[in-house]
């Protein structure tokens, strides 16, 4: 199927092929020859053509010729070839100005190098074949050139929803293409559907101009009467083109918006950070009151504080901004934005107010001094008293530990472990405000004494010349003093993670003097002192270490004596009298005498012998005591 914009001897062309056939298959025709000719060719501009023409069957002789058919019908002759023989000779006639020129090849095919927009023609092949006759066909040429990048030229000023005409939006442009692109609208994605007759709500014009290279422009301008509703839209154009083969592409605009003039509906005023929820703010931050219109373009907003019914005038100015720097409780009241909006209708309400509330909190007051000084076992109470808006909280702690609430802080028979600092805070959750005021309790009184015992090495008792170390602690107001019996003591330190308490250590060498007086530890302050005595009961002697020796080799030797005449008891096994005091006199029937040869000496025999003449007793050197 043709493009609808295709000349009429396009449309022919097939027609006349489709005739010469049914001519050529009469029996009474005369011509036939018959030809391959494609009818349409399409290419993209720039690409090499070669139209074919090509006499179907045996032929010994013929000539071809090609023929352009120009706007007006008319007929010029390009190019001819004759066959001879089995060559075929042929000749190109008329360029008609073409670059690069036209081409007839081997085959008798017309060769178009780089096709442009103005080969678009209808191409005719004859052939003359004697008496076989004549033959002709046409082939319609089409180049396709893809547009250039579709642009969009919106409409720069402020477009009013007050008017009761379109207006123009928009004009898009798609240049250099072939065949002439089709331009559409849209609006948010939607595609616009406009007439293009013109109307109050929107219509569309269009232009198409050809260039010198024969491409085609087209440019279209859209008309739209718009709205409020439409000063966030996004719009954009499209340019729809057509490629060879039944192709299509689409080529789109950047999106734009519209600087949409439209009056003032509806204000609102706040109160910009920092600010709670219950619109609380504090005293010396800086405040923002922000004020908004939704008319475009943006008004003239007005603040103003109200003061006996009076609109006292702060500011005017077009950002809808107004800062408070360091505000402070005087400026709590009422504030207002207004709107100089002139085509806002008449029952807009373009003012609005709002109140402003200042949070302050004053340093607290307490009816103690920074350091308060108590006697032990005495009571009192202490007031903090604050002022602030909104109304404070009150709650006391001790060394950060959570006493209780309220403004009063009872202390009951204080002790010395009530001493420490004590801290009332107020505090505002809404708005993040506190403050804190403290004072310190001294509590006076005789000093409380502990003291550490040291137990001996010895599980029994303490021996003469064990070392002991002695620790004592105290605590009073004013800080005792802490004093030994004994020399060498340590200088009295704070005890660490025991506030209040101080302590004091002596090391000494036990002696039996300091078992029967002992070691004392005195703290003492001008309201009284308090005493302690260390006792190490009985101390025993210290055993030398000379005598020890003596008894550990005395101990040995006597062991050592005790195995040797058990062993000697076991070899004497069996003869009467072992192990008892022999008869002096010769030994028992049949017993070998013993003798000792005059070298031996006497001592080496008399560790078996009651005494250290045993060698000579009883006669020729018998045992006197054989155990």
């Amino acid at each position: 199927m043709e493009p609808p914009d295709a000349p009429a001897g396009a449309r022919r062309a097939p027609r006349l092929l489709l005739l010469a056939l049914l001519l050529a298959a009469h029996p009474g025709a005369q011509a036939e020859v018959h030809l391959s000719v494609p009818p349409l060719v399409e290419v993209m501009r720039g690409e090499l053509v070669t139209l074919d023409c090509t006499p179907l069957g045996a032929h010994d002789h013929y000539v071809l010729e090609w023929f352009i058919t120009d706007r007006s019908g008319a007929r010029r002759r390009l190019a001819s070839a004759e066959l001879q023989g089995s060559e075929l000779q042929g000749t190109v006639h008329d360029t008609r100005g073409r670059s690069p020129p036209y081409q007839l090849d081997s085959q008798g095919r017309l060769v178009l190098a780089e096709a442009q927009v103005g080969d678009e023609r209808d191409y005719v092949c004859v052939v003359r074949a004697g008496a076989a006759g004549t033959a002709e066909a046409t082939a319609r040429l089409s180049v396709f050139a893809k547009p250039e990048a579709t642009e969009v030229s919106p409409n720069r000023g402020t477009v009013s929803v007050m008017e009761d005409s379109a207006q123009q939006i928009a004009t898009c442009n798609s240049r250099n293409g072939n065949p002439a692109p089709q331009i559409t609208w849209y609006k948010d994605g939607q595609r616009l559907e406009v007439p293009m007759e013109v109307n109050s709500e929107g219509y569309m014009t269009s232009r198409t101009v050809r260039e010198t290279s024969g491409l085609l422009s087209l440019s279209s301008t859209l008309y739209l009467r718009l709205h409020k509703a439409d000063r966030d839209a996004g719009f954009h154009c499209a340019a729809h083109y057509r490629l060879p083969s039944g192709q299509h592409g689409r080529l789109e605009s950047p999106p734009f918006r519209l600087t949409l003039h439209y009056p003032t509906e509806h204000v609102q005023f706040w109160v910009g950070s920092p600010s709670t929820t219950a619109g609380w703010v504090r005293e010396g931050d800086s405040v923002q009151l922000l004020c908004r219109g939704d008319g475009s373009p943006s008004p003239e907003y007005m603040f103003f504080r109200l003061q006996d019914n009076q609109e006292e005038v702060l500011n005017i100015n077009l950002e809808g901004n107004l800062t408070l720097v360091g505000v402070h409780r005087g400026q709590s009241g009422t504030y207002g934005c207004k709107v100089e909006d002139y085509d806002a209708a008449e029952d807009a309400q373009l003012s609005q107010t709002l109140e402003l509330h200042v949070a302050y909190l004053d340093p607290l007051e307490l009816s103690a001094r920074e350091e308060l000084s108590l006697p032990l076992k005495s009571s009192t109470a202490v007031n903090c008293s604050v002022r602030g808006l909104p109304s404070p909280s009150l709650r006391w702690t001790k060394d950060s530990v959570p006493l209780g609430n309220g403004p009063t802080l009872s202390l009951s028979s204080v002790t010395f472990d009530s001493a420490g600092t004590y801290t009332c805070e107020a505090f505002m959750p809404t708005v993040s405000l506190s403050r804190t005021q403290s004072f310190k309790l001294l509590v006076q009184g005789s000093p409380e004494l502990r003291a550490e015992e040291t137990e001996p090495e010895a599980e029994s008792s303490w021996r003469e010349g064990d070392e002991a170390t002695l620790v004592c602690s105290a605590r009073g107001y004013p800080e005792p003093k802490l004093t030994w019996s004994q020399p060498g003591s340590s200088s009295a330190e704070p005890v660490p993670g025991r506030q209040g308490w101080v302590s004091s250590s002596l090391t000494l060498k036990v002696t039996s003097a300091l078992s029967q007086d002992g070691v004392s530890c005195e703290a003492s302050n001008p309201h009284g002192s308090t005493r302690h005595v260390f006792h190490f009961g009985t101390v025993a002697p210290q055993i030398p270490q000379a005598g020890v020796a003596v008894m550990a080799v005395a101990v040995s030797v006597g062991l050592l004596l005790l195995v040797v005449a058990a062993f000697y008891c076991m070899r004497r096994k069996g003869r009467p009298g072992c192990c008892r005091r022999g008869e002096k006199g010769a030994p028992p029937p049949g017993e070998p005498e013993l003798s000792h040869s005059g070298s031996e000496r006497p001592e080496q025999t008399g560790l078996l012998m009651g005494g250290a003449s045993g060698g000579t007793r009883g006669g020729s050197g018998g045992f006197g005591d054989e155990c």
